[in-house]
Formats: structure tokens, C-alpha cells, sequence
């Protein structure tokens, strides 16, 4: 077939490629890659995909003046859930085709998001950082047993998050603006409204796609939460007003911020970074083998699937 397929995800041109994508050169495909462990810029981007028929992104922007150069792409896969960095009025226009691979990163950003907040509630990085420089210095904590965990977005990620927060003997709230509350996990599972879980919630945990234009949590939101309260984002960015974060962790009002995810990556002049009270990790929610196999290989499926259709 000769026809090329642009593979852009980091987890994936670090490694040098993938065992998944040998289903796209054994189907006659020529895969290539963009800069190794680098997300491709709008430029690279417009170099890379004329003359591809398949794309299969990462959470690179991908504008509409991209998909304008791409003439001959037919199917956009994503290796993940999120569709919010592509142009998607241009892709329906253009006609073509985005793909998700829903639930395939779900496990290891649960994983993931309970790390952050055992992290937070034990200070364990400060801790740490303190013991190599050579200082004994504690800070009190608490426990997570009989504590009421938010969850903000209760699909598959937050799901899996439930499930593991009541495995801890955490009482879960879920609120979800955009599903019907189906899921439910036990008698320590409840839904409720976004207002009643900002009151209610210790821990409040994201994972939700941003609204367009405006922030999901800024200060009128924080003055609904509790004193004291611990935040967890492995959602997007642009859910959190950042500055006003810092502004609730350096009152107190805040005990906790830990994110996966930021408005630029890697970031830039991020002052949350240096906060004693702020856990920042590089955007590895589903960066673990395992999830990182499923979204590849559910990403060259639909490739395959809707390539070949159209044959």
C-alpha cells in the first residue's frame, strides 16, 4: 500500500516505536515519526503530515491549519480519551475521521491520582527532600479512613478512583455533568451536586474535560470548600485557576495541590512548582506500560478499522 502513518505520541517516539504499530507495517503502511520524546510543534506537524492517511496523536495541539495541509488523512487516533487539543469542527469539515481509545489509560491514572493524594495527606516529597538535604523536619498528616474523597467526573478514570478510595475505607461524592449516574459502587458511594461536594469533600479529585472559555475552580469555588482541603488534578490544566491556588495554599484555606497536567509542557515559569504544599509530576498518569500497550495498540485498531473500510 505505501500509504503513511504520522505517529506522534511521546511514550511512544522515545521508545523508538511500539510492538502495536508492526499490525500497520504488516497491513502496508509506512509509519513515521515525529522528534523522539519531544511534543510536535504546529510546524512539525504541518512538515510531517502531508501525504499521510493516518495519524495517531498524543495531547499535541491540532489546529485547524494543520488539518488544512493534511489532504489526504482519513482517520485522526488518539491514544487516550480527549479530544479537547483537536480542531474538531475543522476534522468534520474536512471529514475526517477522530478516534478515542476509551478506558485505556483508566487504571493507571486512578493509580496514579491515589499516589498524589497519599502523597499530600504524609508530605512524603517534602519529607523527602528535606532528609537528602540533611534535615529532620515532620509534618503531621492524617488518614484517609472515614475521609470523604470528591470526584469530579465519575467515567472510567473516576471510576477506578472510587473503586480504589473505597477499598481504603474513604466515603466517595461523584458528581458528573456529562453521564448518567449509572455507576454505583456501594453504600459509601454517593452522587450529589457539584456545590454539595466542594462543602463536603477532604480530597477532590478531577476528572472531567475543561469548559470552554472559563475555569472550573477559581475563588468563589474554593470559598465553598472546606478548610484545610486537598486538590488532585490528572485532568486537564485549564480546569484550575493556578494563581488562585497558590494564593489559598499560601492562606492555608488549601493543605494540598498535586497536578499532572499543565497549560504548557513542559511548563514554563510555573510558580506552583517551588511550593512546599504542590506535587508536580511530568504527565504520567497513563504513562505505565500497561496503559500505554492498551492506547497504542486500541489506537492502531481504529487506524486499521477505518482505513480499511474506505479501501
Amino acid at each position: 500500500m505505501g500509504d503513511k502513518i504520522l505517529v506522534t505520541p511521546r511514550s511512544i517516539t522515545q521508545e523508538g516505536g511500539h510492538w502495536a504499530l508492526r499490525k500497520l507495517e504488516e497491513s502496508g503502511f509506512q509509519v513515521i515519526f515525529s522528534t523522539p520524546g519531544v511534543q510536535p510543534s504546529e510546524h512539525e506537524l504541518m512538515e510531517l503530515l502531508p501525504g499521510c492517511v493516518g495519524y495517531l496523536a498524543g495531547v499535541e495541539p491540532i489546529t485547524g491549519k494543520v488539518l488544512e495541509e493534511a489532504k489526504n488523512l482519513k482517520v485522526l487516533s488518539r491514544n487516550g480519551v480527549g479530544t479537547d487539543n483537536i480542531d474538531m469542527t475543522s476534522a468534520t469539515r474536512l471529514k475526517i475521521k477522530v478516534c478515542k481509545t476509551e478506558g485505556a489509560n483508566a487504571r493507571g491514572v486512578a493509580e496514579l491520582a491515589i499516589s498524589l493524594i497519599f502523597s499530600m495527606v504524609r508530605s512524603i516529597p517534602y519529607s523527602n527532600s528535606l532528609l537528602r538535604q540533611g534535615h529532620w523536619k515532620r509534618k503531621i498528616g492524617i488518614e484517609l479512613k472515614d475521609r470523604k474523597l470528591g470526584i469530579v467526573g465519575c467515567g472510567r478514570i473516576g471510576q477506578e478512583v472510587a473503586l480504589l478510595a473505597l477499598g481504603l475505607g474513604m466515603k466517595v461524592l461523584a458528581y458528573d455533568a456529562f453521564s448518567q449516574p449509572t455507576f454505583t459502587a456501594s453504600n459509601e458511594f454517593e452522587y450529589v451536586g457539584f456545590d454539595d461536594l466542594l462543602k463536603r469533600a477532604d480530597v477532590i479529585s478531577f476528572h472531567c474535560p475543561p469548559t470552554e472559555g472559563k475555569v472550573l475552580i477559581g475563588s468563589n469555588e474554593i470559598e465553598k470548600m472546606k478548610e484545610g482541603v486537598y486538590l488532585v488534578n490528572t485532568a486537564r490544566a485549564e480546569l484550575i485557576d493556578e494563581s488562585e491556588i497558590l494564593n489559598q495554599l499560601n492562606s492555608g484555606k488549601i493543605s494540598g495541590f498535586a497536578t499532572d497536567v499543565y497549560r504548557k509542557e513542559p511548563p514554563e515559569n510555573f510558580g506552583l512548582l517551588k511550593h512546599d504544599n504542590v506535587i508536580c509530576t511530568a504527565h504520567v498518569g497513563g504513562f505505565t506500560k500497561e496503559s500505554v500497550d492498551r492506547a497504542v495498540e486500541g489506537a492502531v485498531d481504529n487506524i486499521l478499522a477505518n482505513i480499511l473500510s474506505t479501501v
